[in-house]
């Protein structure tokens, strides 16, 4: 069965497109993904480059590229990722939130950054499927995030998928260049965390409070100084509301990071 909602890490800014050594393992992945999801009629993606004060959801009909990355060259600005946005989506998820206690709004005029346009340049090139982004929130409460999972099941559709776009470790100051990188222990002991807190050992309540509680996992904040590339997971393991599977394991930059992506029951 395929999978609807995923969660992955999308890599050092365009470093994915530019075919780096260091990317080599995610950028295969990212390109034989539709082979695992679901055929999308609509994508909607949780990106870690993004928060506002509330939810906030793309609402252009064709949402321009924002190249939130710096020093990389000329080339990497001129990406295009032409896909239709969908206005009808956007509001409909909008209202849906404020109606549950989770006020959201609409954004007609930000750009889908590189945590939306670079996974999607490898896996959907074709850009025929329209994309919709919804903002973190700021303050990055994982609590939050697990409401607004949680809150947008009733959009789990079936021919919808969710995508949460971040890094399951992401310390800037520890990642490596080298093509012979040494063993991180730290690492590998959240990593580890994550892979049994959204597997089948946990119930659904048990997992919930493992994620709320996220930053007493071993090595938690050495692997996230922030939590902003942690929490769409947060908000994917509440959205699927099941045991996800783990579908990558592997270096990138020279650190262990995973995806982890749900079925629809």
């Amino acid at each position: 069965m395929p999978y609807d909602v995923i969660y992955f890490s999308h890599g050092g800014g365009p470093l994915p497109l530019m075919d780096d050594p260091g990317h080599r393992a995610m950028i295969a992945f990212m390109r034989a993904l539709p082979c695992q999801v679901i055929q999308p009629k609509r994508i909607v993606v949780f990106s870690a480059h993004w928060e506002e004060p509330q939810p906030t959801v793309i609402s252009a009909a064709q949402p321009s590229l924002f190249y939130d990355y710096y020093g990389f060259p000329p080339e990497t600005y001129r990406y295009q990722y032409p896909a239709p946005g969908d206005p009808a989506l956007a509001r409909a998820m909008a209202e849906s939130l404020t109606q549950q206690g989770i006020p959201a709004r609409l954004a007609e005029q930000r750009g889908l950054d590189h945590g939306v346009f670079v996974p999607l340049l490898l896996s959907f090139p074709q850009a025929d499927i329209p994309v919709s982004q919804v903002s973190l929130i700021q303050g990055l409460d994982p609590s939050r995030h697990l409401e607004l999972g949680a809150a947008l099941r009733p959009f789990r559709d079936g021919s919808t998928l969710f995508i949460g776009s971040g890094f399951s470790f992401h310390n800037m100051r520890a990642f490596s260049w080298s093509q012979n990188p040494t063993p991180d222990s730290a690492n590998d002991q959240f990593q580890d965390w994550l892979i049994e807190t959204t597997g089948p050992t946990l119930t659904q309540p048990e997992r919930v409070e493992q994620l709320r509680n996220w930053t007493e996992a071993p090595s938690a904040r050495y692997c996230h100084p922030r939590e902003e590339h942690l929490l769409p997971l947060h908000v994917c393991a509440a959205l699927a509301d099941a045991p996800g599977e783990i579908v990558f394991d592997d270096a990138i930059l020279g650190k262990r990071g995973i995806a982890v992506a749900w079925h629809r029951r």
